[in-house]
């Protein structure tokens, strides 16, 4: 059984032992912490928290769980049931709460999942928000409510909401996208997807969907993480020739991953520069990825003109720099789209609604979209250490003897050289560096990786 504890929230496999899995005398401790917080920090006279969830097959336990210890801290719970996790942050915002608890362990298997934590923005707790809830999580001095001060509990639905505001976007072109005639087939990985994708496209003007893994049971079909080597029944579709393009998600619908009409991929890293390409077009504006995500981006948004800058890797962290950046489009290579223009969180409803308005008026096949775009390959490694290495002293160690080039320690080690980049980032739960790096050929990529892991 699995236990971990972040600043991002508490995540795990379900059942075990009391500290180390995911159950109910766990998920209340965490509850009631980060309500404490909520009540003791909030910026906002709401007592409100909206509560929303993936639709793995725990999902009902904990969420009765959240809601449950919610209402005993004498907060009022607006549940939205089986929702995406940009529903969730979304509604935050539309229902003016104090904050909100997201039930998702995202992309990892069936047997795991997650509470993640919201502020009174629909965002994700920052560092100093998240460790003050782990320190109140790891004490003893819970006060519950008496009687007459418990909240209340209401039930909404916002996935209609979150489509209508994905429409009123003025850069998504439904009358191009209707006009396009698509055929597009999805697999949704049988959770919330299943729900909300079919209804945009609908709303969208597209007619012609081909659905994939769309019963939202919780029943995941093959590993949701939306990789390649995962991703072969809907590939195979796209073979046959029956759609123009396919879109995949994964359980909680944050990432976006995309399949070209002959059954190629996209590439993960490559739904952000699309969608980008397509808001530069149209916004002049600045970008943000993060650190490990693909240099295309830096390229695309350096032709119109525009300026992009690196993150710490995770979310937060992208936000944080969009903001002091004045960024309109940015988000991760793992097929995070952010668009400030909808909200500051990964939200694959507005990556697919910009992407096929982009195609549309591309008039052009998708795999002919992607040949467009720069070629990157990245190479993805890690290095063990013994725990007795200072990490940090070796990570110094190899910046310095590469300063010559351009070195970025935010976050770990990147190097960029002239023909690709290296990022070296310490582990925080067990002792290995993990160096992703990224050239024009896989070869070049995983060379530039093995003379850094010589030099470790």
């Amino acid at each position: 059984m699995t236990l971990i504890k972040s600043i991002s929230g508490i995540r795990g496999t379900i059942g075990g032992s009391v500290g180390e899995g995911l159950n109910p005398l766990d998920i209340v401790r965490f509850t009631a912490a980060y309500a404490m917080h909520i009540r003791d920090n909030k910026t906002t006279d709401s007592m409100t928290i909206v509560v929303g969830r993936d639709a793995r097959i725990s999902g009902e336990m904990v969420d009765q769980v959240v809601t449950g210890t919610l209402l005993g801290m004498g907060f009022d719970v607006v549940n939205i049931g089986l929702a995406t996790t940009p529903t969730t942050e979304l509604a935050v915002v539309m229902e003016k709460a104090a904050g909100g608890i997201i039930l998702t362990a995202s992309h990892n298997p069936r047997q795991w999942n997650a509470l993640k934590l919201l502020n009174e923005r629909g965002e994700f707790l920052n560092a100093a928000q998240g460790e003050d809830v782990l320190q109140r999580a790891a004490g003893e001095a819970f006060v519950f409510p008496e009687v007459d001060a418990l909240g209340k509990l209401s039930r909404k639905d916002y996935t209609d909401a979150h489509i209508r505001s994905v429409l009123d976007l003025e850069l998504v072109d439904v009358e191009a996208i209707r006009a396009a005639d698509f055929s597009v087939a999805i697999d949704c990985v049988n959770s919330v997807g299943g729900v909300a994708i079919p209804a945009l496209l609908e709303a969208l003007g597209v007619k012609k969907v081909q659905k994939l893994f769309c019963e939202p049971n919780g029943q995941f079909p093959h590993n949701p993480e939306p990789l390649p080597e995962h991703l072969t029944e809907i590939a195979a579709v796209m073979k046959s020739g029956k759609a123009d393009v396919g879109f995949v998600v994964d359980p909680d619908v944050d990432r976006l991953a995309i399949i070209c009409e002959d059954g190629s991929m996209f590439g993960e890293e490559y739904t952000l520069v699309a969608v980008a390409d397509y808001v530069l077009s149209r916004t002049p504006g600045n970008t943000v990825s993060n650190l490990s995500s693909t240099r295309a981006l830096r390229d695309v948004t350096r032709s119109y003109g525009m300026e992009y800058n690196a993150a710490a890797v995770g979310e937060v962290n992208v936000v944080t720099k969009m903001k002091e950046t004045g960024a309109v489009i940015g988000g991760e290579g793992n097929g995070g789209v952010i668009y400030p223009a909808s909200h500051y969180g990964r939200d694959a409803l507005v990556g697919i609604a910009l992407f096929l308005t982009h195609l549309a008026k591309k008039g052009m096949k998708v795999s002919e979209l992607r040949k467009s775009y720069p070629e990157y390959f990245i190479s993805k490694n890690k290095k063990e250490l013994s725990p007795a290495i200072n990490v940090d002293e070796v990570l110094g160690r190899v910046a310095a003897s590469y300063a010559q080039f351009e070195v970025n320690t935010i976050d770990g080690v990147k190097i960029d050289f002239p023909n690709g980049w290296v990022h070296l980032r310490k582990s925080n739960t067990e002792p290995i560096i993990r160096i992703y790096s990224e050239a024009g050929s896989m070869e070049e990529a995983d060379q530039l990786a093995q003379e850094i892991i010589g030099k470790l």
